[in-house]
């Protein structure tokens, strides 16, 4: 590359700063390719016999400095050339670039969580019978708008959530489980853009990250899965026992499928083995349920698995190319 003080800047080394290679800024900048690429508008290269211009160099400038913020990397403190002056070189433009893309999955904050759902995220009616084994399954599809605005969500620090929790009384079982449903937290699923931690908001994310729970024996937590590790296959992502006797063995669990390029399906299941004894029944009661919207489990007394996510943010400068993905909930 000929690009050094002193020289002529020739638009094969500006191209190649704002190409689609893993020397350029649109690898993850415009469309890019797997979990690289936010979906902007693409920088456009310069003729072989053209002109470098001011303008051009403004737009890789500006567009490098969003770059940075959105991926929590300092770069080299630069000003955008102006039409009329003579450009000088920018230095360590490389350098920046390669960080970026290093820290691509990073993002310095999140959007608003999404709490609308179609379906039911709740059982609202009584579950078991006598003191045989039964289970209570929630599904959950988050299905994208395209294959290309599933990257862009992950890619610019998208991240959905699963939350559980029952509060409803009435049988000797309900006690129990309203503790151990209250375990597991949230269970966070994010892209692990690059194969490695993304951090988001200013917390780590690995892929699947348990936060704000605690109790129970963490049978499974999958910690180097994300949307990128995922496959027409289920992977369980997270199982929780019980401990707490005399009710043991009872689960919470979790499997991810990536069912298409755009469809997120997560399967959750609470498991109550069979028992005995006098008196001692498996029922699980019902109760009151989550109605849409909600990003949160709130007055609720049901048994429930509640799907939200938080989308990208536009707060560094990013456009919104990753639309709305709806969330899907059922029980049985």
């Amino acid at each position: 590359m000929t690009y050094s003080s002193g020289q002529l800047i020739e638009a094969s080394d500006y191209n190649t700063f704002a190409g689609n290679t893993t020397a350029g800024l649109n690898r993850v900048w415009s469309t890019g390719s797997g979990d690289a690429g936010w979906g902007q508008t693409s920088i456009a290269a310069v003729s072989t016999s053209g002109v470098v211009t001011a303008t051009n160099w403004a737009t890789l400038v500006n567009n490098l400095s969003v770059t940075g913020s959105q991926t929590v990397t300092t770069l080299t403190a630069r000003t955008a050339p102006v039409t009329g002056n003579i450009v000088a070189i920018l230095t360590n433009v490389a350098t920046d670039i390669t960080n970026c893309t290093t820290n691509r999955g990073n993002a310095t904050s999140q959007g608003t969580e999404y709490g609308v759902f179609s379906g039911t995220t709740s059982k609202t009616g009584t579950t078991g019978s006598g003191q045989t084994a039964c289970t209570i399954v929630f599904t959950h599809t988050v299905t994208f708008p395209s294959a290309d605005q599933a990257r862009y969500f992950w890619n610019a620090g998208g991240r959905v959530r699963l939350q559980y929790g029952k509060s409803s009384t009435g049988t000797d079982i309900d006690g129990d489980w309203n503790t151990f449903a209250g375990y597991p937290g949230s269970i966070n699923l994010t892209g692990r853009v690059n194969g490695t931690t993304q951090s988001i908001a200013g917390v780590s994310y690995t892929g699947t990250t348990r936060l704000s729970g605690a109790g129970g024996t963490q049978t499974t937590l999958a910690t180097t899965t994300g949307w990128y590790n995922l496959t027409g296959s289920p992977t369980t992502i997270f199982l929780l026992t019980n401990t707490n006797a005399p009710y043991t063995n009872e689960t919470i669990g979790t499997t991810a499928t990536a069912t298409s390029s755009t469809v997120l399906t997560l399967v959750t299941t609470w498991t109550q083995p069979a028992v005995s004894g006098a008196g001692v029944t498996c029922n699980i009661s019902g109760g009151t349920g989550v109605t849409s919207p909600a990003t949160s489990i709130g007055a609720a007394t049901a048994p429930t698995t509640l799907c939200t996510y938080f989308p990208p943010s536009t707060a560094q400068g990013l456009s919104d190319t990753w639309g709305t993905p709806s969330i899907a909930a059922s029980v049985a």
